[in-house]
């Protein structure tokens, strides 16, 4: 199947999650640019079918590798201002880690940050600074594989929003 036949299947946006849709993101994740992979994962972010922004984010950060944990959360520390951190992350890991007024988390130091912790991270940063959904979107994108870990449904939808791109 070329991948035009392919993203047909999610064009409509029918809410139907194909039993192969974590093959079919694989396919497009491949044969599309990377700008069209973040665009269909911001819309899976954005969407009321989809927990939230902070929850999905929080989840992505429990399946990923060290420097991937480091690489989301210093794009979340750069949209939320060093004074709502004080008040945000209390006596975390990550309040601990920014104590010193250090701006940016190694991939070390990010092992130590929980889940949640960056779940009310990113829900807050999103407050502030909208456009972190997008700049998240673009540094997951570069992460295909973890970003089907958000399930099917998130899925449908990103592979729904990368064929209106494509001019299906």
């Amino acid at each position: 199947m070329g991948l035009m036949d392919l993203l047909q299947q999610y064009a409509g946006g029918s809410g139907q999650v194909p039993s192969n849709v974590n093959e079919h993101f694989d396919q497009v994740a491949q044969a599309v640019p990377q700008s069209h992979m973040a665009d269909g994962i911001a819309a899976a972010f954005r969407s009321d079918q989809t927990p939230s922004f902070g929850q999905m984010i929080g989840g992505l950060f429990g399946q990923s590798n060290g420097e991937q944990k480091a690489g989301v959360l210093n794009h979340l520390l750069g949209s939320v201002g060093p004074g709502a951190l004080t008040g945000l992350l209390g006596g975390g890991a990550l309040g601990s880690l920014l104590g010193g007024g250090a701006r940016s988390i190694t991939p070390q130091q990010a092992q130590q940050v929980s889940p949640e912790e960056v779940q009310q991270l990113a829900a807050h940063a999103e407050k502030s600074d909208p456009s972190i959904v997008d700049k998240a979107s673009s540094f997951y994108a570069q992460h295909p594989t973890l970003v089907k870990t958000l399930g099917g449904a998130a899925l449908s939808i990103a592979l729904a929003k990368v064929a209106q791109r494509t001019a299906v």
